[in-house]
């Protein structure tokens, strides 16, 4: 039988939910066995103190959520996808930021797990654009982002701080309208 665990929306292999405090074990572990895969793209937390900080921003502050990639099969958690810097009002708008994990990189979990965070900040959420900021040399997180359906805007250079120097990124963006079905 398959492990649901109260997500939020579920593909065929996939469901989305919330971080909780409770999954510091699993998660920190997971992202231990994937720093080769992560650097030099991303530094999710690799101990209890770290997850405990990053937990908290996600499940504590209004300006940003995020969402647990897990196989529904096993429960396993898979990946994360968080949505940043929400804005509400006019904009109605946020920013994704997201990791496979290593046992997981390559079998499309994330490809199905996009569709559902995007239909879920575009439906309950209730945002009307999402934004991806990725590498030039992040091939993955680009063909990713291209997958889900979002076109390329532009070039930013140093935008982000990462891994020690300001990194140049193309911006990719999906609206609600580019989105079949909702």
């Amino acid at each position: 039988m398959p492990v649901t665990r109260d997500h939020l929306a579920e593909g065929p292999r996939v469901g989305i939910r919330h971080f909780t405090h409770e999954d510091e074990p699993e998660f920190t572990s997971r992202a231990r066995e994937s720093r080769d895969l992560h650097h030099p793209w991303l530094s999710p937390p690799t101990t209890a103190d770290d997850y405990a900080v990053y937990a908290a921003r996600l499940v504590g502050d209004p300006s940003r959520t995020g969402f647990l990639v897990c196989e529904k099969d096993s429960g396993d958690i898979a990946g994360f996808i968080n949505v940043n810097n929400i804005v509400k009002g006019g904009f109605l708008s946020g920013a994704l930021g997201y990791g496979v994990f290593a046992h997981a990189a390559g079998r499309g979990l994330m490809s199905e797990a996009l569709d559902l965070v995007v239909r879920y900040a575009f439906g309950p959420m209730g945002l009307h654009r999402l934004e991806i900021n990725a590498q030039p040399g992040n091939t993955a997180s680009i063909a990713l982002a291209q997958r889900g359906g979002f076109r390329l805007e532009g070039y930013s250079p140093k935008m982000i701080y990462i891994d020690g120097a300001w990194r140049d990124h193309e911006r990719w963006a999906i609206t609600a309208e580019m989105v079949s079905g909702l």
